[in-house]
């Protein structure tokens, strides 16, 4: 078993099971694409609560694995050569975990890129959109009087919300078979018009595949178990 008292997010979050992949994260929707992808590869794991509304992620020994201050971040005690790795950001450890299993993401080059291209998506857009839409909607944002910057955001969140209906016509996921494209895009889906509250705002009750597609996201079983991955404590 590989040593694991050179990080040290392992002294402030002591893992029970150091053999096993450690993440640090917390149930947002960045936060529950990597627990999802974890229960959906099988891939033994032991999770540790990054309470961000107690600025736990600007702690320095969470910082130095994740030096943008970003839950969710991993520690795999058996990663490339048999030796320990650390990665940050959502979208490169769902790449990495596809890549260690086999799994959630085509074998051949063609596929790959075309999944590759919608984690990009939400990596690039959908993330960034949402997230702005939802502060500017629901959090402190609410109180700028000036419309402009809420108005882009719901504008620029219902186009690509347009962009994703128009990719669904005929298909159950968005990349060919199930992968990490879905595991990156579905969860934002879910908080956009759940915690959000912002469906409204942006035409949802006009869509048909994709709150369909979400339907389906939400039936499977590791992803219900995912997303309550890390608990809230």
């Amino acid at each position: 078993m590989n040593d694991l008292s050179a990080y040290p997010v392992t002294r402030r979050w002591p893992p029970k099971q150091p053999e096993v992949i450690q993440l640090y994260s917390f149930p947002t929707p960045n936060g529950v694409k990597v627990s999802i992808a974890l229960e959906e590869t099988g891939l033994p794991y032991e999770a540790h609560t990054v309470r961000i509304g107690q600025n736990e992620q600007h702690d320095p020994a969470f910082l130095s694995i994740s030096p943008n201050n970003k839950i969710p971040a991993l520690l795999d005690p058996e990663g490339p050569g048999g030796q320990p790795v650390a990665l940050f950001e959502s979208g490169a450890i769902l790449l990495y975990l596809a890549d260690k299993t086999g799994k959630l993401i085509p074998a051949d080059p063609q596929g790959r890129a075309e999944v590759l291209s919608w984690l990009m998506f939400q990596m690039g857009g959908v993330g960034p959109m949402f997230g702005q839409l939802g502060f500017f909607h629901k959090f402190a944002g609410a109180e700028i009087e000036d419309p402009r910057p809420r108005q882009r955001y719901v504008e620029e969140a219902a186009r690509l919300l347009g962009v994703l209906e128009r990719r669904l016509e005929g298909r159950d996921w968005v990349a060919g078979d199930y992968s990490i494209a879905d595991i990156a895009l579905a969860p934002w889906l879910r908080s956009l018009v759940e915690f959000y509250e912002a469906g409204d705002l942006v035409g949802w009750g006009a869509l048909s595949r994709v709150p369909a597609y979400l339907e389906r996201f939400l039936a499977r079983p590791a992803v219900q178990r995912g997303l309550v991955v890390p608990p809230r404590e």
